[in-house]
């Protein structure tokens, strides 16, 4: 629609134009932050990639009606450790991403991750990890952290078992 190469979005996103065709193709679904860069370089709003249009002046979404987004990489036949699903699809004119986010145990150690905007994560179940910077943080139920995700960061599950978690993603677009 915008008449842009793989190329001309590598060069906005500072993404390698193997990762965009691996997206593309659907070999590859990119993390959040992957889809906010996305987002920004092609001057849509993060959902547009999650859920299409956003068109709606409100939106309810039934927990049958979910969808689980995993993370995976068909290349590498490799899950990331963690799956989302989007809670406010079809939301007209939105700032906030809001998600529920499952995350697995996993001994993969992943990048950090920095893109616009700011995050504020709730613990439902489980322990998670979440690193900023030089820092590592533990957060148990109940726990909660907001933070600038220009900071590089990663958040991973921080136990044996699956954590649970609401994340939501702000960002002015």
């Amino acid at each position: 629609d915008r008449n842009l190469s793989l190329t001309d979005v590598a060069q906005r996103t500072d993404l390698a134009v193997s990762l965009l065709e691996d997206i593309e193709s659907g070999e590859l679904t990119p993390p959040l932050g992957t889809v906010i860069k996305l987002a920004k370089a092609l001057d849509l709003k993060m959902g547009y990639f999650i859920s299409g249009e956003d068109n709606l002046p409100h939106t309810i979404v039934r927990k049958h009606d979910r969808k689980v987004i995993s993370r995976y990489d068909s290349h590498k036949g490799k899950h990331y450790g963690y799956g989302y699903e989007s809670l406010a699809p079809q939301k007209k004119d939105r700032h906030m991403e809001p998600f529920l986010v499952t995350l697995a145990p996993s001994e993969t150690e992943e990048e950090r991750s920095t893109h616009d905007g700011q995050e504020f994560i709730f613990v439902l179940e489980g322990r998670m990890e979440v690193r900023l910077g030089a820092e590592i943080h533990i957060l148990e139920p109940g726990d909660s952290i907001y933070y600038d995700s220009t900071v590089p960061h990663l958040v991973k599950c921080g136990g044996e078992t699956e954590t649970s978690i609401l994340a939501v993603l702000y960002s002015e677009r």
